[in-house]
C-alpha cells in the first residue's frame, strides 16, 4: 500500500501531492482549520437525502451501506442522471476552503448551500469519497503511519527522517510540500526542519504522557532514572508562540484560540519580541478564586463573542511548564532538565508563571509531594525524566501522570436512546479505546452516568451530528466525541471483542481539546488490569 500511494503521489505535482496526502487520511484542510469546516454527518445527508427525495429512507439504506460515505454514494445513483466526472484533487481542494472561510452572518446557511452546489456536481464514487474526506472517515486501511511511509517512498528519503518532520510539521499536505519543495537529501536536519524555527507561526504537536496508577509505578517506568514531579492541572493544554511582536495561542489540537484567550497575550505583553515557543496550561478562575472545572473554561474557548464578560466572569490563568523552542534555536533534543532551566530564566525576564515542581532526593519525598498536590487540589502529578527529550506527538514513558482517579480518555462510538426522564435524549454511551496497532476502536463499556441534563441535551446534539446508522434503539456514531471516565477497576468480559470492561464507569469530562488519536489503547487498559490486586471476572459488562 505504501508503494502504490508513494508511486502515485510521486506522480502528482507539488501541490496536488500535498492535498491527496490529507485526502487519503480524511483531512479535507489543513490541520487547526478543520473547525473552520465544520461540517457534519448530519448536515451531508440533509444536503444529499432531499435531493433525490429519500429523506425518509435513511435507516434502510444504512441497513445496506457499508459505511457513510457508502450510504451516500447509494443516495447520489438514485438521481435520474448522473453528471460526468469534472473534479479536480484542486478543485475540490478549493471549494473546501472555500467554504471554510465562510465566516459572518448567515454563514452556516452559505456553507451549507456551497456544499450543496458541491454534491450536486459530484457523481456517485465522488460523493462517496467526497463525503468520506469530509467525515474523516475513510475505511480503506491507509492510516498515517502508512501514509509516512508512502511520503518516504515517494522521495526516496529515511522513513525516520520523514517521521521526525512531521511531528513538527503536523499537517501532511505541508509536509509533503516541503519535502517536494527541495530540501537536501544528504541533510536530515534540513527535513527535520529543526534549524527553521523562523517560518512562519505554526503549532507543534504536544508531548503526551503515559499513565501509571501510583508513585512507585512512574519511578520504576522512568528505570530508576532522575525526574522531577510537577502539579497535574485540570485545564486546557496550549502551546504559545511569540514571535516578531505576535502572540498565538493554540489549543492541544492546534486549532488558533488566541481570540478566546485575551487576557493571557495581554499578560505576555513583556515576551513580544522573543521568539519563543511555550508548553502550559490555562485554568479558570472563578469568583472565589478557586479553579473552575475543566468544563466550563471549555465552554468559554469556545466563544467569540461576549468575550470582555466572559473573562470578567471567568479569567484564565496560565502555568507554563516546557520551553519548546527560544530565539530561533528549537530545544526539543535538548534533555528536559536544560529546557526547563531556560524556561526559569526566561519567565524570570518576562513574567510568565510555571507550573509547581521539585525534584525529589527519595521515594518519600516524591510520594509527599504527590500527597500535598491532591490536598492542594490538583488532580495528580507528572513525572518527567530529566533527560527526556521533548517528542512532539508522541505519548511516550519518560512523561508519566499519576492521579488518584482512575481514569480513561475514551471515544463514544454509539449511544442507546434512554427512557423515562431521559426519553428523547441519547444516554446510555457505548465507551470505545483505540487499538494503537489496526486504528480500530473496541468498546470496553457503556455508562449513562456523570452529565447534567443539559449536558445530555448538548450530548445528544453532538452525537446525532455524528450518526452513521441506528437500530433497535442504539444510534452508531462516528469516533469524534472523547470523554475522561473514571471506573471503580477492569474486569473480563467476554462480551466485547476487546475482552475487557470497565466497572462502574462514568463521565467525568467532555474532553472536546482532545483529538481521537490522543485517547487511552487498549493496550494501556490491558496493562491496567494487569496491574490490578485483585482481577475481577464477570460472564457481562
Amino acid at each position: 500500500m505504501a508503494d502504490a500511494v508513494g508511486q502515485f503521489l510521486a506522480r502528482l505535482d507539488v501541490e496536488e501531492a500535498a492535498i491527496a496526502a490529507r485526502f487519503f487520511i480524511g483531512r479535507a484542510i489543513e490541520v487547526g482549520d478543520e473547525k473552520r469546516l465544520h461540517v457534519s454527518g448530519r448536515a451531508i445527508w440533509k444536503i444529499v437525502a432531499p435531493m433525490v427525495g429519500a429523506e425518509d429512507q435513511g435507516e434502510e439504506i444504512f441497513s445496506a451501506a457499508e459505511d457513510f460515505g457508502d450510504a451516500v454514494g447509494m443516495l447520489l445513483k438514485m438521481r435520474s442522471a448522473e453528471p460526468e466526472p469534472t473534479f479536480s484533487i484542486r478543485d475540490v481542494a478549493a471549494r473546501l476552503r472555500e467554504i471554510a472561510e465562510i465566516e459572518g452572518r448567515n454563514s452556516r446557511a452559505r456553507k451549507l448551500d456551497k456544499l450543496r452546489e458541491l454534491f450536486e456536481r459530484a457523481t456517485a464514487l465522488e460523493g462517496k469519497y467526497l463525503a468520506k474526506i469530509l467525515i474523516g472517515e475513510m475505511r480503506h486501511g491507509m492510516s498515517e503511519g502508512i501514509l509516512l511511509e508512502a511520503i518516504a517512498r515517494m522521495a526516496n528519503r529515511q522513513i525516520e527522517d520523514v517521521r521526525r518532520a512531521h511531528m513538527l510539521e503536523g499537517d501532511v499536505g505541508r509536509l509533503v510540500r516541503m519535502i517536494r519543495g527541495g530540501a537536501p537529501t544528504s541533510d536530515a536536519d534540513e527535513l527535520s526542519a529543526d534549524k527553521d524555527v523562523s517560518r512562519a507561526i505554526r503549532p507543534i504537536k504536544p508531548m503526551l504522557a503515559y499513565p501509571a496508577p501510583a508513585i512507585e509505578d512512574a519511578v520504576a517506568i522512568l528505570s530508576g532514572g532522575a525526574f522531577a514531579l510537577e502539579h497535574k492541572l485540570d485545564g486546557a493544554r496550549v502551546q504559545i508562540h511569540s514571535k516578531g511582536g505576535d502572540i498565538r495561542i493554540f489549543s492541544r489540537r492546534l486549532n488558533d484560540i488566541t481570540e478566546s484567550l485575551p487576557e493571557i497575550v495581554e499578560a505576555l505583553t513583556s515576551m513580544r519580541w522573543r521568539d519563543a515557543i511555550l508548553d502550559g496550561e490555562v485554568i479558570a478562575i472563578g469568583p472565589d478564586g478557586r479553579p473552575r472545572a475543566f468544563q466550563d473554561l471549555a465552554r468559554r474557548l469556545g466563544r467569540r463573542r461576549e468575550l470582555d464578560r466572559a473573562r470578567d466572569e471567568m479569567p484564565a490563568r496560565l502555568y507554563v511548564f516546557d520551553l519548546i523552542a527560544l530565539d530561533g534555536e528549537l530545544l526539543i533534543d535538548r534533555p528536559y532538565s536544560e529546557r526547563i532551566a531556560r524556561m526559569g530564566e526566561l519567565a524570570a525576564a518576562v513574567g510568565f508563571e510555571t507550573v509547581g515542581r521539585t525534584i525529589p532526593d527519595s521515594l518519600a519525598e516524591a510520594k509527599a509531594f504527590y500527597e500535598a498536590s491532591l490536598a492542594a487540589g490538583y488532580e495528580g502529578v507528572v513525572a518527567k525524566s530529566l533527560a527526556s527529550k521533548y517528542t512532539p506527538g508522541a505519548r511516550g514513558r519518560s512523561w508519566i501522570k499519576i492521579k488518584r482517579a482512575l481514569t480513561f480518555d475514551l471515544v463514544i462510538v454509539a449511544a442507546d436512546w434512554g427512557y423515562g426522564r431521559r426519553k428523547g435524549w441519547l444516554s446510555n454511551y457505548h465507551l470505545a479505546a483505540r487499538n494503537d496497532s489496526t486504528g480500530e476502536f473496541m468498546e470496553i463499556g457503556k455508562t449513562f452516568k456523570g452529565l447534567t441534563d443539559e449536558q445530555f441535551v448538548e450530548m445528544t446534539d453532538k452525537l446525532l451530528a455524528l450518526k452513521t446508522a441506528e437500530a433497535h434503539g442504539t444510534v452508531t456514531v462516528r469516533p469524534e466525541v472523547v470523554v475522561e471516565v473514571a471506573y471503580n477497576d477492569i474486569q473480563r468480559s467476554p462480551v466485547y471483542a476487546s475482552g475487557m470492561a470497565l466497572r462502574f464507569a462514568r463521565i467525568v469530562a467532555i474532553r472536546d481539546d482532545k483529538r481521537v488519536e490522543e485517547t487511552d489503547t487498549i493496550e494501556s487498559v490491558r496493562e491496567a488490569y494487569e496491574r490490578q490486586a485483585l482481577k475481577p471476572t464477570a460472564t457481562s459488562p
